[in-house]
Order: C-alpha cells, then sequence, then structure tokens
C-alpha cells in the first residue's frame, strides 16, 4: 500500500501534464487493435452491416480531430481554469490506495450527470450529438468524439472533485480510465452479460440501448463504467427490442467538420430567429428537441397565408 501511495503521489504530484489525453492516446493502439479482432470475429458470424468503411473514417478523423484539440484546449484555458478551482480547494484529499476507488465512484457519478445534462440541455448536445450521429456500432463508434467539448465545458462537471481536494490530474485520469472502458461497450459482438454484472456495470448491451433511437431508448443509460446511477435516478432501460441506432434529426454526412458543427450552428441559427431575448436565449439551455411557441405560431401563420 505504502508502494502504491508513493507511485500515485509521484505521478499525479502537479505539472500541466492532460493525464486525460495521454492515457487515451497510449490506449489508442490497444484501441484500434481491438477493432480488427472485432471486425473479424463479426465477419466470422456473417454479420458485417455494421462495419462500412466511409462510417469507419469519420468515426477516425473525428478522434483524431478530438484528441488534437483537447490537447490545445487545455494547453490554452482548460488547465489554467481547473487550476483556479484548486487553488480554492475546501480541504487536501489523501491519494492513496484507500481512496483511489472512492474517488473514482465519484468520477463516475460526475460523468453521469456530465453525460446526462450533454442529453437534456441543448449547450452540452450541440457537442455531445457527434457521437451519437452514426447509424452503425462497432469499436470505432467510441472514437467519434467532438473538438467542441472543451468550449462546451464538459471539465465543468468534474470541479467539484478539484474544489474538494483531488488533485486535478487524478479527476482527468480517473475520467481517461472510465473512458477507455467504454470503448469496449460500443459493439454489436457481445451479448448480455451474467445478470449480476448487467445490473451493476455498463456493459454493450445497456450501452446499446442508449445509442438507440427507438423511443423507448432516447436518453436511458447514461452510465460510463457503472449503470446503478440510472437504475437509482430513473434512466435505466433493458435492451429488449432491436435497437435502431442514430439520432431523431439525422445527418447525413461523412464529413468530419460538418459532424462536428452541424448541432452548433443549427443552435445559433434558432438563437438568432426573431423573438422574445427570453425564448431564443432558451435554445442554449433547452432540451435539444424544444421548439418555441412563438415559431410554432409564426408557422401556423405562414401555412394559413400560403
Amino acid at each position: 500500500m505504502q508502494a502504491a501511495t508513493e507511485w500515485l503521489q509521484t505521478m499525479f504530484g502537479g505539472g500541466d501534464v492532460d493525464w486525460k489525453q495521454v492515457l487515451l492516446i497510449g490506449m489508442s493502439p490497444v484501441f484500434l487493435i481491438a477493432f480488427m479482432i472485432e471486425r473479424r470475429v463479426m465477419a466470422n458470424r456473417g454479420e458485417r452491416r455494421q462495419f462500412e468503411w466511409r462510417d469507419i473514417i469519420a468515426n477516425l478523423g473525428l478522434g483524431a480531430s478530438y484528441q488534437v484539440f483537447e490537447l490545445i484546449a487545455h494547453a490554452l484555458f482548460t488547465a489554467v481554469a481547473v487550476t483556479w478551482f484548486y487553488e480554492h480547494r475546501l480541504f487536501d484529499m489523501p491519494i492513496n490506495g484507500w481512496t483511489i476507488l472512492p474517488i473514482f465512484i465519484a468520477v463516475e457519478f460526475c460523468y453521469y450527470w456530465f453525460h446526462r445534462t450533454s442529453h437534456r440541455v441543448r449547450w452540452f448536445w450541440s457537442a455531445h450529438v457527434v457521437h451519437h450521429s452514426s447509424e452503425r456500432m462497432n469499436f470505432t463508434t467510441a472514437m467519434r468524439q467532438s473538438l467542441l467539448y472543451s468550449i462546451t465545458g464538459w471539465w465543468l462537471f468534474f470541479m467539484p472533485l478539484v474544489l474538494l481536494g483531488v488533485p486535478p490530474a487524478v479527476v482527468f485520469f480517473l475520467y481517461a480510465v472510465d473512458l477507455s472502458y467504454q470503448y469496449f461497450v460500443h459493439t454489436e459482438s457481445v451479448g448480455k452479460l451474467p445478470a449480476w454484472y448487467e445490473y451493476i456495470f455498463d456493459t454493450p448491451s445497456n450501452h446499446r440501448v442508449h445509442h438507440g433511437r427507438n423511443e423507448e431508448y432516447i436518453d436511458k443509460n447514461y452510465g460510463g463504467v457503472l449503470i446503478i446511477f440510472d437504475r437509482w435516478f430513473g434512466t435505466y432501460a433493458e435492451e429488449q427490442a432491436k435497437v435502431d441506432y442514430g439520432i431523431t434529426r439525422q445527418v447525413r454526412s461523412y464529413n468530419v467538420l460538418t459532424l462536428n458543427f452541424h448541432e452548433f450552428i443549427d443552435m445559433w441559427r434558432d438563437v438568432m430567429q426573431p423573438g422574445s431575448l427570453t425564448q431564443r436565449i432558451k435554445h442554449l439551455w433547452a432540451p435539444p428537441d424544444w421548439t418555441r411557441v412563438e415559431q410554432v405560431e409564426i408557422t401556423k401563420d405562414e401555412k394559413v397565408v400560403a
């Protein structure tokens, strides 16, 4: 235990290293090897519908652009911002073999609320929509990430832990562990796992539900590593009907720029439409499917005139 404590303190003792991206970049070869194995397994089963090369290339491009921009964003402002929070911490949280698991569970709890908010608040959805815009499911779907995440403020959801005294490097590294696990739940190659595991952890079955646009699956199963918070907070759904992947307003493009910015641009276009300031600004924090009453009235008037 003493050796583990010393290692943790040495590794995360300070500095501006983005440990989240360090781990994710380091895991990239493992991710790609896992994808090749998955594709071979599914090909042997005669199931190739989830592997479309334009989609896979788009996923890889989105993953690469995300990695690069996260490093740039960390260097420009994220590191400064989280350091400010840490300088105003309330306590000094010890990092050792006894505290690392509770801290990881706390990171998962923060992730649950970040993920849930990313589906229910359009400002955050404008980045997260990228991850859901594929109509296929394979390991590379996990790489389908937005370069807008740092702009919209994913890191804000983890600042309560920093204020409680957990070093930002520890929070970011454990978040990367969480994200690394999630890579392996983006697949159709694995069916349902033992009931006890399905009850506690996020699994391929649980996560397929999350990517469904079936009415009963929308906004369900937000957990990263654990699924228990979904069970506790009423957002759990079991995989039963065949999953229809994608988003309700599907963007049919393989262009990395289009995929990154289409919802962000649409959101601001809605904000700029004529109307009261309150209603216009509400497009930023209302759910993605929210429509202004005054917009509906304008549409009805246009139909009458026509």
